[in-house]
């Protein structure tokens, strides 16, 4: 694990670049994105932005992307907000320019590849990053490895239908809004006051979640979900309602042995993008 590496969390609007030594990271940059600029000035943004934390002995990067790519090629496919990124081969234009290893992934997988280096995740056998944030996804990390499915398209639940759309419909911070017309933070000071209404959304919040729950645990049964994301932060107003909901589960002994927690580690997002070259 004292390996020095780098892990970059590419958003859509800003970047951020870590350099991360043991279980730590030790020196961060951060900048936003020029995101209406063209192809080449974006990378340029990343480049700069890496080498603001680069040291001599750094081993390799790692970047987790909010988007669509090509693993093994590390080609970034329309990242959302940046209308020039169509087809962007940043793997070896980076490994060109560093000359140094290149790993790279979606933002889902990453988080669980650094809950289970860095995090909540350690020596468990198996393992689910659940984000909640804009959108719902997950990364799966099983016998200590990534899986990520032929075309890195494995731990999409969001995806999966549930009720009269899909769960990240029902899952997401967007729940807030297109059933209770309020943002999720908005929701999250109200309950925090003991706010009556505000805590019977976040009930019905977690009974929805319940459902991705048991879905995940029908198809994967890992030792722990980990949830990462803005919603997460909300999670002592939905632990009840999440857990109550879980009771009808037809095989209790997965109900008593699962832990299901938020995510604790700061910027697990880099922590992760660099534990992709100890999944390589």
């Amino acid at each position: 694990m004292n390996k020095m590496l780098i892990g970059v969390d590419l958003g859509g609007t800003n970047v951020r670049s870590g350099l991360v030594y043991g279980q730590e990271i030790v020196k961060m940059d951060s900048d936003m994105i020029q995101s209406k600029n063209n192809e080449l000035s974006v990378v340029g943004q990343v480049i700069k932005s890496i080498s603001r934390v680069m040291n001599p002995k750094v081993t390799a990067i790692g970047i987790g992307v909010p988007g669509i790519l090509d693993v093994k090629e590390g080609i970034v496919y329309d990242v959302q907000n940046i209308p020039s990124w169509k087809a962007v081969p940043l793997k070896s234009i980076l490994e060109d320019h560093f000359k140094i290893p290149v790993f790279m992934n979606n933002d889902a997988n990453c988080f669980a590849a650094g809950e289970w280096h860095y995090g909540l995740g350690k020596e468990k056998q198996s393992l689910i990053g659940l984000i909640l944030g804009t959108g719902v996804a997950g990364g799966i990390y099983c016998d200590g490895k990534l899986y990520e499915g032929r075309n890195c398209g494995a731990g999409e639940f969001g995806m999966i239908p549930y009720l009269h759309h899909n769960y990240e419909y029902y899952c997401s911070g967007n729940f807030f809004k297109r059933f209770h017309q309020s943002s999720g933070e908005e929701m999250y000071q109200r309950a925090a006051t003991g706010d009556r209404q505000a805590l019977k959304v976040f009930q019905e919040y977690g009974k929805h979640l319940s459902w991705l729950i048991k879905t995940i645990l029908y198809a994967v049964d890992p030792d722990m979900i980990v949830m990462g994301g803005s919603v997460s932060k909300a999670f002592p107003f939905f632990k009840e309602s999440l857990w109550a909901n879980l009771q009808d589960f037809p095989y209790q002994p997965v109900i008593r042995n699962i832990k299901i927690v938020p995510s604790e580690k700061e910027n697990i997002a880099i922590l992760g993008a660099a534990a992709l070259y100890f999944n390589a």
